[in-house]
């Protein structure tokens, strides 16, 4: 999620030259704007190789960012039309097509070299060379042992690649022909796949320039938009993520138990806020998705009817980061965007509807959601979600004297077994992600009344914990109390 966190920058200086030019005033100002944030969105592919290599790799080290560089352009231009032109004998018109997206904008093949880079440092970043080479030893070794690896990795794209863009291309093509029915299959395998956090993948197909789709770069820029058509990958999310979501969040915290309601107040509502205005709903989703499942398929199928409805109508609205009240109010002044206060109408719309199909289901199924039957919240001001025991007592008044983040990183850090437990620490834009020694000791009581969403583990080492758009800050000083207790 790294490299999707710079995507604003380029939506508010694109958007700036789009009200200069819609204005009417300014016109080479207005051109400038308009050309400095879409260079932005035609260096995707290589933003991605090095966000991918830092989010993935044990530490945040410049090493795995220049190794990801390395990798990244080494592997493309390699591949690029014109140097394998006279590697195969053959005219540069006479290389297979696909080649031609081998460029700055190539995402899969930048979260492929990431993906190396960062496997190449956890590996590689410690080993010590014999005396001779001790100069190359340790990080330094990193690049070059990527740059390596990622001429093995040309060898295989220049047969694999051609396959795998004709299959990428037949799949995107299918969605296309299937019109607005295209729109709500994406919606719902979109949704569906957030708790494996596959959903990046997916959306790499349509939102990126993997086969040709291209909807954030085209609605944004508007090279080759089509009024009414660009943007509808993106236009239906933004009922469910500003309305829905909210919506659902407000019928969980109206159904859950009088006196848990409070509490279930403080999760719902910050929750509820970060979907309105920046479209970050995994504090929601994660909420709900594993202990009432079938809410979580509900709102498959919601998402999915919301992007079909608005591609039905050809309603298109379209962001850089996600669909919230920041980004649709710059689609307000991007020429591509087609009837985009018809959202807000099917908006208020699905607020109903998911607060009465929540509610009722909830009602009628007896689900456990936050604050009802077996998902009680801990009160956060009782001895044992706040301290755990007198020990603990006696340092809380030294721990307010650090930031805010300081007690919730030290109580998660209990809460997972003790700093000896963590093997590493990474994050993505709403999530703690963890390797343990062991996950049978992890204590989600005392995780979640630190101010966690919920906990997620799988196999006997790896641990999520959803924290929320605040995650960044709360990893920080984990990584600074681990370091600091090592």
């Amino acid at each position: 999620m790294l490299p999707v966190a710079v995507l604003p920058a380029a939506a508010i200086i694109v958007g700036i030259g789009n009200a200069l030019t819609a204005l009417g005033i300014l016109p080479t100002i207005a051109a400038f704007f308009s050309t400095a944030g879409s260079t932005i969105l035609g260096q995707l592919g290589i933003l991605f190789a090095i966000g991918v290599a830092l989010g993935m790799a044990k530490k945040n080290d410049g090493a795995v960012a220049l190794a990801a560089a390395v990798g990244f352009f080494l592997t493309t231009v390699v591949l690029s039309p014109e140097k394998l032109a006279p590697l195969l004998g053959v005219k540069e018109t006479g290389v297979n097509e696909a080649f031609e997206q081998m460029n700055n904008q190539n995402v899969l093949i930048g979260l492929i070299i990431g993906l190396v880079a960062a496997y190449t440092y956890n590996r590689f970043s410690k080993t010590e060379l014999p005396t001779a080479l001790s100069f190359f030893s340790g990080k330094r070794l990193v690049p070059i042992l990527t740059a390596f690896f990622s001429i093995f990795i040309a060898v295989i794209m220049l047969f694999v690649w051609p396959v795998v863009y004709s299959a990428i291309v037949t799949f995107g093509t299918w969605i296309l022909d299937l019109g607005p029915g295209g729109a709500f299959l994406y919606g719902f395998f979109n949704r569906l796949l957030i708790p494996t956090g596959l959903h990046h993948a997916l959306n790499t197909v349509f939102w990126l320039d993997l086969v040709g789709i291209n909807d954030i770069a085209k609605f944004q820029t508007g090279d080759g938009a089509v009024k009414g058509i660009t943007g509808r990958y993106m236009a239906g999310f933004f009922p469910v993520m500003m309305f829905g979501i909210p919506a659902a969040a407000l019928a969980m915290y109206h159904t859950a138990e009088t006196k848990q309601k409070k509490r279930v107040y403080g999760l719902m509502f910050g929750g509820a806020i970060s979907a309105f205005f920046v479209g970050v709903t995994e504090p929601i989703e994660f909420s709900f998705m594993f202990v009432a499942p079938i809410l979580f398929v509900i709102h498959a199928l919601l998402t999915g009817l919301s992007l079909f409805i608005a591609a039905l109508f050809h309603w298109t609205a379209g962001f850089s980061f996600s669909a919230g009240l920041i980004d649709f109010l710059l689609s307000l002044i991007n020429p591509v965007a087609n009837h985009p206060l018809m959202l807000m109408v099917q908006g208020v719309v699905f607020f109903v509807i998911y607060y009465v199909v929540f509610r009722l289901a909830i009602k009628w199924l007896k689900l456990n959601t936050p604050g009802r039957g077996d998902n009680l919240l801990p009160d956060p001001t009782s001895e044992e979600a706040t301290t755990g025991d007198t020990a603990d007592s006696a340092e809380s008044e030294g721990e307010l004297q650090k930031n805010k983040y300081s007690k919730t990183a030290s109580q998660i850090v209990e809460g997972l077994g003790g700093k000896e437990n963590i093997t590493s620490l990474t994050n993505c834009a709403t999530r703690l992600r963890m390797e343990l020694n062991d996950n049978s000791i992890i204590d989600e009581t005392k995780i979640k009344s630190a101010g966690a969403v919920g906990v997620t583990t799988s196999g006997k080492h790896n641990t999520q914990v959803i924290i929320g758009t605040q995650v960044q800050q709360v990893a920080d000083e984990m990584e600074a109390q681990l370091e600091d207790h090592s």
